[in-house]
């Protein structure tokens, strides 16, 4: 798989966000990989529990309040994405600060507007 999106802060829960645009992406056919709390599949994507390491990461999507994404500041470095999308609620300037000295975009964006108006 190419150009992968990561849903981190991925949840089983149906209203939440993450879970809906997990189910967008899979409409859309964008490969997508999956992290969060709890082990489970929504729209046949596994969710994991661990930092694991992956490959052919193009877009991290975050779904993390600031504070939750700290410790995992340098996994997503690690990834090497092309872009990690901000969510509502996700914004972080320190993060930012991090992706840019890295050579890694960072839009502060929705998934699901960005999914709905083809811009994603």
């Amino acid at each position: 798989m190419k150009n992968i999106t990561l849903v981190l802060g991925a949840s089983l829960n149906e209203h939440r966000y993450s879970n809906i645009a997990i189910k967008r992406l899979v409409a859309n056919k964008i490969p997508v990989l999956a992290i969060g709390l709890r082990e489970g599949n929504v729209a046949g994507v596994t969710i994991l529990t661990k930092k694991t390491p992956l490959k052919n990461i193009d877009t991290v999507t975050l779904y993390l309040n600031p504070k939750r994404q700290v410790e995992y500041y340098n996994y997503i470095i690690s990834l090497k994405p092309r872009r990690v999308i901000f969510n509502p609620g996700t914004e972080n300037l320190q993060l930012i600060k991090l992706l840019k000295e890295n050579d890694i975009e960072s839009e502060v964006a929705c998934t699901l507007v960005l999914l709905s108006t083809n811009q994603y």
